[in-house]
């Protein structure tokens, strides 16, 4: 009997330590079980969080297309907006204004030429009575304007005889054709002879002074004008407006070419 009491006790304590032990074994399973599943989780939301930082840098780097191309028109001048508007609009450049306004007037020259609305056209011209020459005269007939908008551009050529009477001559700057021809009267006899001595004077032609202007400045000639400059020397004042549609006026010697002064307008 002795020898059966520890022999029942030793069975009983074995099957309480593998009891113990399966349980243990559950109990570690599912704490590994339940583990992993985290770290499955927490490897995911990780994974997406990642992707998200990288995306948003991304969006944020992306150049923004209307901030460049509201800043520029914000930066213009009213006077280089008007200057952007003209010369967009221009089909006519100014070599071919001047060859067909020359036309105009028998045995004529240039002496002026500007690039304007036909607006402002209208509003400079002055009514003239009828030619001499022949060419239709515009009183009674629409103004320059009838036929165009008003800010439609138009080149005004004024255009001497070789009596050094002047003749101005409207020439459309979309379709090269004359609007209107007709002689000033308001010239007295020694404006005539004035201009008649300036023709005869200028050795440079008015396309050679604007590529000598053009030689200083690349950009837009819009304005050719025979005149004396402030030391009383012919020149050609030629207006050239550049990329940024500022202009710079040139005086250009009539006698030889050269570039005596040139002074640029910020406006």
């Amino acid at each position: 009997m002795t020898c059966d009491s520890p022999s029942k006790n030793t069975g009983f304590l074995r099957a309480h330590r593998v009891r113990a032990a399966g349980v243990a074994c559950v109990v570690v399973t599912a704490a590994l079980l339940t583990g992993c599943g985290q770290d499955s989780g927490s490897t995911s939301a990780s994974t997406k969080t990642s992707e998200a930082a990288r995306a948003v840098p991304e969006a944020t780097k992306s150049p923004s297309p209307t901030g460049s191309e509201s800043a520029s028109p914000g930066q213009m001048t009213d006077d280089q907006q008007e200057r952007k508007d003209l010369i967009s609009a221009t089909k006519v450049t100014y070599d071919k204004a001047i060859t067909t306004a020359v036309g105009e007037v028998k045995g004529g020259k240039l002496v002026d030429l500007e690039l304007m609305t036909a607006e402002d056209a209208a509003d400079e011209d002055e009514s003239p009575s009828p030619s001499p020459t022949g060419s239709p005269s515009p009183t009674g007939s629409p103004s320059p304007t009838g036929s165009a908008a008003a800010g439609a551009p138009q080149w005004v050529a004024t255009v001497a005889a070789k009596t050094g009477t002047k003749h101005k001559v409207h020439v459309d700057a979309v379709s090269g054709k004359v609007v209107s021809s007709s002689e000033d009267t308001d010239q007295s006899t020694s404006d005539k002879a004035k201009t008649a001595k300036r023709i005869t004077q200028a050795k440079q032609t008015p396309q050679q002074a604007a590529k000598a202007a053009l030689a200083k400045q690349q950009g837009t000639v819009t304005a050719l004008d025979l005149d004396d400059n402030d030391q009383g020397t012919l020149v050609w004042k030629t207006d050239v407006v550049a990329k940024d549609w500022k202009k710079t006026t040139f005086d250009i010697d009539a006698s030889n070419g050269s570039v005596t002064h040139q002074e640029t307008d910020n406006d």
